[in-house]
């Protein structure tokens, strides 16, 4: 009897109920983690990575009803941020002393995962919108206002320059970009910037028509662009390799997300690298994919999210979406008041970085206007350039504020 009662007693249900009121905010965060699941696996809120996100969020607050050794330690974690200058031994210590997530977010820290998605993503990326029409490209650039005007709004909102700098990044509505630069700037925040990022990124066919229809005119709407010209081999081989000369000299901390980015693409153009392109886009991604989640789920602590902070993230993160869809569409609005060839403004707003979900909002809002408008491709070179834009923004942050 006595076994039985010390063995009840080591169990988590005894420590959740004994122990609730000490507890509680694990309880609530528990409680949180599961809302996310649902949201993953009922709603499809970007499933491949809240579902991890979330169920890491779930083990690492499990731990603080049991007795055995916690899976993932902030203390380890915040000692390393402590040291003078990580190096070698620093990761040894969690290595020797961390458990299980902590090993897998190794990966996170180094930045290692973020950049092996942009490598899967350059590789599923078809740049030809772009190359055919470069004044895409200004559309993806007017669309990262979002990122320095949300950080403006989070520097008023009392957060740190760092903080508020990784805050602004979730305008450009691309989730391992946000990660990259929370992971770089301000690691505390990781959890709750990784959340809103994805969240937000599940939601853009919610939350960009109201603002491009309140931005645009019925006969804006109705602006059907001229085909695309064909982009020819030679340039789509060229282009990759010109993007990362002309990013790794003007922003050299953007290097990793842009090369790797590039590198993914040049193996699908080139023709040559089949096999690898192939692994890129579907085991690597897929690997990449559960390690990030878990990873970054565990971050999510009742410490790291139960805070006014949290709060603030996500309502700026709203902040930055939307004026990162106004950015695009203003911009094309006055683009069109000096060009021939008029561009309809609703692919502005595919400026955000959401692949391939902002173009096809674009496309639906406009067929919504005229059923025989396609405006898909056109809506993809904005898109693919916020692709990039939102990686330089990045490296601009990290530059300024690391």
């Amino acid at each position: 009897m006595e076994a039985l009662i010390k063995f009840l007693q080591q169990t988590g249900f005894y420590q959740l109920f004994g122990k609730i009121g000490e507890n509680w905010p694990s309880l609530v965060m528990i409680l949180i983690s599961l809302f996310l699941l649902w949201l993953g696996i009922k709603k499809k809120f970007e499933p491949l990575l809240l579902v991890g996100i979330a169920f890491g969020m779930l083990l690492t607050n499990l731990t603080a009803f049991t007795e055995l050794d916690a899976l993932y330690h902030t203390e380890l974690w915040r000692e390393f941020m402590d040291s003078a200058s990580p190096n070698f031994h620093s990761y040894g210590n969690i290595m020797a002393n961390g458990g299980l997530l902590d090993i897998l977010y190794i990966g996170v820290k180094t930045c290692l995962y973020p950049c092996l998605i942009f490598v899967g993503i350059g590789a599923m990326t078809d740049f030809e919108p772009l190359i055919s029409n470069p004044k895409s490209l200004l559309l993806g650039a007017a669309a990262q206002v979002g990122i320095f005007l949300t950080f403006v709004g989070c520097c008023f909102l009392g957060f740190p320059q760092a903080a508020a700098a990784a805050i602004g990044i979730i305008g450009g509505a691309d989730g391992p970009t946000a990660i990259y630069t929370a992971s770089q700037l301000y690691p505390d925040l990781l959890g709750p910037i990784a959340v809103a990022a994805y969240s937000y990124m599940a939601l853009v066919p919610v939350i960009q028509p109201p603002i491009m229809k309140l931005l645009t005119t019925k006969k804006e709407r109705q602006i059907v662009m001229k085909p695309l010209r064909r982009v020819s081999k030679t340039e789509k081989i060229i282009f990759p390799i010109a993007v990362t000369i002309f990013v790794a000299l003007l922003v050299p901390s953007a290097t990793p997300l842009v090369g790797c980015l590039m590198l993914g693409n040049l193996w699908k153009e080139s023709g040559v690298c089949e096999r690898l392109c192939k692994t890129a886009q579907n085991e690597l991604m897929n690997i990449v994919t559960i390690f990030l989640g878990i990873s970054v789920g565990a971050t999510a602590t009742a410490e790291a999210f139960l805070n006014l902070d949290t709060l603030k993230i996500i309502a700026m993160g709203i902040v930055a979406f939307g004026c990162g869809t106004a950015g695009g569409v203003l911009l094309a609005k006055f683009m069109n008041l000096f060009t021939k060839n008029k561009i309809n403004p609703l692919i502005g707003s595919a400026g955000v970085s959401a692949v391939p979900m902002a173009a096809r909002v674009s496309q639906s809002v406009g067929q919504k206007e005229n059923p025989s408008n396609f405006l898909l491709m056109h809506a993809m070179g904005p898109n693919v350039a916020g692709v990039i834009g939102s990686a330089i923004a990045a490296g601009v942050l990290i530059a300024l504020f690391k």
